[in-house]
């Protein structure tokens, strides 16, 4: 998910009455339920180093007991440095802070668990992918659920007033000026934000935050089981409509579409081809064909020379969907290879690449 959505949920937790029981316990909760991101840096160094490393050694079991040790004792550091500047004694308690960092931490890859993305929960010591495939990776009602505690609780003064404002108007024009989001979604939208508002200005909340943060957590909870339920819904539909056609599939994944929790947009393995299909509730033809099927291409020896070419290893380990297509040259072989889950031609769109190899099957430098 991305950062907002985390920060949300950190900020959320310390809108509660958690935050009462340290000091320091709302930089643990934001700070934590951010950490496992660490891993972004590998995008500003490589592109397939990023697809290899990210999701993973951040993102699984033993960055959740090592992060939060971390992030407490760094929390304890500051604390300590603060205490002497202020004359006085040392106020954080570490064991708060470890339970709180801890919760924080976790939180993180469960949310991005919920993508079709993907976490690797139990690095390092498996590789294995899971997916959720129920939660766009921008969701604006999540943001707009937990951002009415957030706001609320953080906003009192002029510079966190301010922040939150940026932030309102940003999102805004993001989902409103968005060509995915229907009218209804933006209406809904701009009224969520308005209702914020007119609660900030009200103050009506302000002695009752605590009791409001746990039910916009609880709500948020309740919306990704509904999410979790209609992707596992579609796919047993979906499973249906393909059966009654005659097409064995084996593989199907339900992804969320922007905004709108009751459609999902499908993308079906079967045979040698790629099938693009739309689920949608509320229109009249639930399921439907959108997009021309595609070859999945040809799996053969020159296909996995080019997957152990080592500029191509995090695509290689990150593929869900992968197509290929092989051009046979004079002196060698070009192979492109993508992942259909982010686009729909060979070559092209998140996690794309190119192998150049010889005659003999190996690599040119790329």
């Amino acid at each position: 998910m991305d950062p907002l959505a985390h920060t949300l949920v950190g900020a959320s937790l310390a809108a509660t009455r958690l935050r009462d029981s340290t000091t320091l316990a709302v930089p643990a909760l934001v700070l934590g339920a951010n950490a496992p991101d660490i891993d972004a840096v590998t995008m500003f160094i490589d592109r397939d180093l990023s697809l290899w490393f990210r999701r993973g050694w951040t993102h699984g079991v033993l960055a959740m007991v090592v992060l939060p040790i971390a992030l407490t004792l760094m929390l304890l550091f500051v604390d300590r440095v603060a205490s002497r500047i202020r004359g006085k004694g040392p106020t954080a308690r570490a064991g708060p802070l470890l339970g709180l960092s801890t919760l924080a931490v976790v939180s993180h890859p469960l949310l991005d668990w919920l993508n079709t993305y993907g976490v690797r929960f139990l690095m390092p010591f498996d590789g294995t992918w899971f997916y959720g495939d129920a939660l766009f990776i921008i969701d604006p009602w999540i943001w707009l659920v937990l951002g009415t505690s957030a706001v609320l609780a953080f906003s009192a003064s002029t510079i966190g007033a301010a922040i939150w404002v940026v932030l309102g108007v940003l999102t805004t024009l993001l989902v409103s000026g968005s060509d995915a989001a229907p009218l209804t979604i933006r209406v809904l939208w701009c009224s969520g934000v308005a209702a914020i508002l007119w609660l900030r200005l009200t103050k009506s909340w302000r002695l009752e935050i605590p009791g409001l943060a746990t039910a916009c957590l609880m709500a948020s909870f309740g919306y990704v089981a509904l999410m979790v339920g209609l992707s596992e819904l579609a796919v047993r539909q979906v499973g249906e409509w393909l059966a009654q056609r005659h097409i064995e599939a084996e593989e199907i994944m339900a992804s969320p579409a922007p905004g709108n929790p009751f459609r999902r947009e499908i993308l079906v393995a079967a045979d040698d081809r790629y099938h693009f299909l739309d689920v949608n509730w509320l229109a009249r033809q639930g399921i439907r064909a959108t997009h021309p099927s595609i070859e999945r291409g040809p799996y053969g020896e020159v296909t996995r020379a080019a997957l152990a070419a080592p500029h191509v290893k995090g695509i290689a380990l990150w593929k869900r969907f992968p197509a290929y297509r092989v051009e046979e040259r004079e002196d060698g072989y070009r192979v492109s290879i993508s992942d259909v889950r982010y686009t729909r031609r060979v070559g092209s769109g998140l996690g794309a690449a190119v192998v150049e190899l010889d005659r003999d099957l190996r690599v040119r430098s790329p």
